[in-house]
């Protein structure tokens, strides 16, 4: 659907028409077997001029109208002309037709009683329909030109709000990522702060010695637990981790003696059995998994089941996987933290998005056993 003009377009419209059908009734006067014809010319292009802004809001009804008025005289042609041009820019091409048709038969008539001297009736018949169907295809032409600008401008819109979503959504999933991360790291920290701080509560009587060095390990992991909380906070303010001053790379599966060895500082007694083939062929996403996998697994025993030993067992292979199980006997007292019940959730989570599955739960006689298995291609 076009859109409406402007008045004042409308109203120079108007004028340029006037004009035009003014120097036609001048026009003939010039021509004596015409000069009869002067009342009619002018009653003809006065009413034409007259229809016109009716012709602009009903474009076919008024350029109907202006046919049967270029039928009577030369007067109304210009009027009818922009008529006929009016409905092909703005209706469809069967009306515009119709109405097109309406003109030309409409001029046919006029030729017939008001023939032009020197021009047979066969050629203006032949300009007659020449000039109607040029009307007809230039206004289907530019309304067709002006509905595809349309559809790709609105196409573009689409597509820029539907970029903006995904970038939204991307944007959204990259911050849960780093959130999960740091969720993954600042439980295991503040498990082992809490696994020394009850060392320091329940034995008060050890030596200088080891209670300065357990209020040490504490200083330097509360340091750190901030440092991971306020990496948290600025993803949450969307701001990349890689950019932060101290930002650490991501584990991986190398490190995961290390995990095992900064448990065992903290007093749980980890019986750690690595049995893997090859781990320098371990794709890394798959080694930081498994890191994730046995560090929520140490977290949770520290957590439900301190003071218990922690039996963690990795093996596979290229082509036959990675399998990853802690077990753990139940807890003789209560948590040392509370859990928020979370972290096996997104664990879960993250090791079917890894293309593996993740099983936990109690084991017969008491206890709690953590199972992952991951895909290892060759």
């Amino acid at each position: 659907m076009a859109r409406k003009a402007p008045w004042w377009m409308t109203a120079v419209s108007m004028g340029l028409i006037a004009v035009l059908t003014g120097m036609t009734v001048v026009g003939r006067l010039s021509d004596p077997s015409h000069r009869k014809f002067l009342v009619l010319d002018v009653v003809v292009g006065v009413i034409s001029v007259a229809l016109l802004p009716i012709m602009f809001r009903r474009p076919a009804p008024g350029a109907i109208a202006l046919a049967a008025l270029a039928a009577l005289s030369p007067a109304g042609t210009p009027p009818s002309t922009v008529g006929t041009l009016t409905v092909a820019l703005r209706r469809p091409f069967r009306t515009a037709a119709l109405v097109a048709l309406a003109g030309t038969v409409g001029h046919l008539i006029q030729g017939l009683w008001q023939p032009i001297h020197g021009l047979p009736y066969l050629w203006f018949a032949v300009l007659d329909v020449a000039v109607h169907a040029a009307l007809l295809g230039w206004g289907q032409g530019t309304q067709a030109r002006q509905q595809l600008l349309a559809s790709l401008r609105e196409r573009a819109t689409r597509a820029e709000a539907e970029q903006g979503r995904r970038v939204a959504e991307a944007r959204t999933l990259e911050r849960t990522q780093m959130a999960r991360e740091m969720h993954d790291v600042l439980a295991h920290r503040l498990s082992l702060l809490a696994t020394y701080a009850g060392a320091l509560e329940y034995r008060p009587d050890s030596s200088p010695e080891k209670l300065a060095k357990a209020a040490g390990v504490i200083r330097t992991g509360v340091h750190q637990a901030l440092d991971e909380l306020r990496e948290v906070i600025s993803v949450l303010r969307d701001t990349e981790i890689d950019d932060l001053p101290g930002g650490r790379p991501q584990p991986t599966f190398g490190d995961l003696r290390a995990l095992v060895d900064e448990s065992r500082e903290a007093g749980t007694a980890v019986a750690y059995d690595d049995r893997v083939l090859d781990p320098a062929s371990l794709p890394p996403a798959t080694g930081r998994t498994a890191y994730r996998v046995v560090q929520e697994g140490l977290t949770n025993a520290r957590k439900h089941a301190a003071g218990r030993p922690v039996t963690v067992k990795v093996d596979g292979q290229p082509g036959d996987g990675l399998r990853i199980e802690l077990t753990n006997p139940a807890s003789n007292g209560t948590s040392l933290t509370p859990g928020s019940g979370t972290g096996l959730v997104g664990l879960t989570e993250r090791v079917q998005l890894a293309g593996g599955t993740l099983d936990h739960g109690q084991v017969p006689g008491g206890g709690f056993r953590l199972e992952a298995s991951l895909p290892w291609p060759v």
